[in-house]
């Protein structure tokens, strides 16, 4: 069984219009909270989840993938990431060729800082670049520059590591021809994995207030479909293949960390508001599967793991009735689709070829080697292909 571990890092030097995750500046902290020290808690806690697991009989392999998020990891110096990645090999292991990445923010970076990542173990980039275009990154209150990226992915080549880009669509004001630009410039830089996700507006957000009072358009869903596709041609001409829904990558070069997600491995989220997965163990009886997330707020994280708890704000146990829904839902969003024969060992009623042939008559999926796989109009419909796959389990 695969193993991973997330590393939050909540810190931004300021917030976007459009981010409603778990981040903070340092104005909204307040208090004790500190970038300073924020390495050495995350230390601790990896210790108490460590003594957390085998309290409970878990006893997981060496990690195969670790994963740096944000906010925006690289606000903390290059030593302070290594640190950490060098108690994760402390406390868990890290398996030989293991995946090890860090999110960055182009503004936070240089040659020196990358090569400094890469002598500690990194071996992947992600650089979130969300828009090739001026007026874009400006809606989105960004402050790189499209060349502050290319400086990035090229040190990250002189390092020897891999890199990818994330980017966003449908972004107000945001034209096709924009967006046809943001991705034959990323396409230009070489990466060999992109990420494109479609702009989820949420009402808290400085953006959500302007498009309430009318200051800015509404996202339109044809316009996101549109540039969906146009990101599908792209990159898919250039020799990146899609893997999971919102993801492209050249063969070889997928997230093994996102995979282990959208595979349903354990994984331990260490950081303020991170999130943590453990499946059900055969030979722990009392062990049923559990999801549980960490406090939200870093100064209350803090204090948690000052008083030696494990900082969870919350868990549950996972039924056997989310665990189908999770099966579906995970397997139908990745290129190697929900396998059949599993399904059907779990899901109460069984599902037979002649049971998904009206969604294959739509064009929502194909059939490979007894996996049901979305097209790419499936893709678009995700929800649509998941909802009919729940009606034929009764879930």
């Amino acid at each position: 069984m695969a193993y991973e571990i997330y590393i939050h890092v909540p810190f931004c030097m300021r917030r976007c219009g459009y981010c409603d995750f778990n981040t903070y500046t340092a104005r909204d902290l307040g208090g004790g909270a500190s970038r300073g020290n924020y390495a050495t808690m995350v230390i601790e806690e990896m210790r108490i989840v460590k003594r957390w697991q085998l309290e409970h009989g878990i006893h997981e392999p060496a990690a195969s993938t670790v994963f740096f998020g944000g906010g925006t990891p690289t606000i903390l110096p290059a030593n302070d990431l290594n640190r950490i990645l060098a108690a994760v090999r402390d406390i868990w292991g890290i398996e030989d060729g293991g995946e090890i990445t860090t999110e960055a923010n182009p503004d936070t970076v240089d040659a020196d800082y990358i090569a400094a990542l890469a002598d500690g173990g990194f071996t992947r980039v992600s650089f979130g670049m969300q828009s090739a275009v001026p007026h874009v990154l400006r809606t989105l209150d960004r402050t790189h520059t499209p060349a502050n990226v290319e400086a990035g992915v090229r040190a990250a080549e002189r390092a020897g590591m891999r890199s990818s880009v994330d980017l966003i669509y449908g972004a107000p004001g945001e034209s096709l021809d924009d967006w046809r630009a943001s991705v034959q410039t990323a396409i230009d830089l070489g990466v060999n994995h992109v990420s494109a996700y479609a702009l989820t507006v949420e009402p808290t957000t400085k953006m959500g207030r302007q498009i309430a009072a009318g200051t800015l358009p509404k996202p339109d869903d044809d316009d996101e479909a549109s540039k969906y596709e146009i990101a599908d041609d792209l990159l898919t001409a250039a020799g990146l293949e899609w893997y999971e829904v919102s993801n492209w990558a050249k063969p070889g070069y997928e997230s093994r960390h996102n995979l282990g997600y959208w595979k349903n491995v354990d994984w331990a989220g260490i950081g303020p508001g991170a999130h943590s997965h453990y499946n059900a163990r055969p030979n722990i009886p009392d062990m049923k599967a559990l999801r549980s997330w960490d406090i939200a707020h870093p100064r209350l994280w803090g204090t948690a793991i000052s008083e030696g708890r494990v900082p969870w704000a919350g868990s549950e146990e996972i039924t056997p009735d989310e665990n189908l829904e999770e099966l579906i839902m995970l397997g139908l969003r990745i290129r190697e689709g929900l396998d059949l024969t599993m399904l059907n060992r779990v899901a109460p009623t069984s599902v037979t070829y002649k049971d998904v042939q009206p969604m294959i008559d739509e064009g929502l999926i194909t059939m490979e080697h007894d996996r049901i796989v979305p097209t790419r109009r499936g893709r678009l419909l995700n929800d649509t292909v998941i909802e009919h796959c729940f009606a034929l389990v009764g879930v």
